[in-house]
């Protein structure tokens, strides 16, 4: 699957203040996969017949989608870098994910739907880790 985030980067007029543009794509691209991924669990979540029981699932599942979509966001923006910020919304971001992972593997061996949900999480959680080694 080809997407813009690396091509963007690279288009980028200005020096990306020395942070591997590879790891920043992949981080982009994994923000965004995993908050496609929580949404659409928390809406599958919603269908099960024991939605009761899935409450906190679906709460963390919409909690990191949108911590995912913002550190997304943050991580596409360069003019007036500022690496604190940075660092902090990795931090959140890959804390976020790391709660949602737990959270749909509790129910993975129930709902597939958990099962790949989580598995997003641990992949975006990794590379928010990653990107957060490099900058130091």
């Amino acid at each position: 699957m080809t997407t813009f985030v690396k091509e963007m980067l690279d288009a980028y007029p200005a020096d990306l203040g020395g942070v591997d543009s590879e790891a920043l794509a992949k981080c982009v691209e994994e923000c965004v996969a995993c908050a496609q991924a929580c949404t659409a669990c928390a809406d599958a979540c919603l269908s099960e017949d024991m939605v009761g029981r899935l409450t906190k699932c679906i709460r963390t599942d919409l909690d990191c989608a949108d911590v995912c979509t913002a550190t997304a966001a943050v991580l596409s923006r360069h003019t007036g870098y500022d690496a604190n910020v940075t660092r902090a919304v990795l931090t959140a971001c890959a804390t976020a994910c790391k709660a949602c992972a737990d959270e749909c593997d509790r129910h993975a061996g129930m709902h597939e739907h958990c099962r790949v949900c989580a598995q997003a999480c641990r992949d975006c959680e990794q590379a928010c880790n990653e990107l957060l080694a490099e900058l130091g």
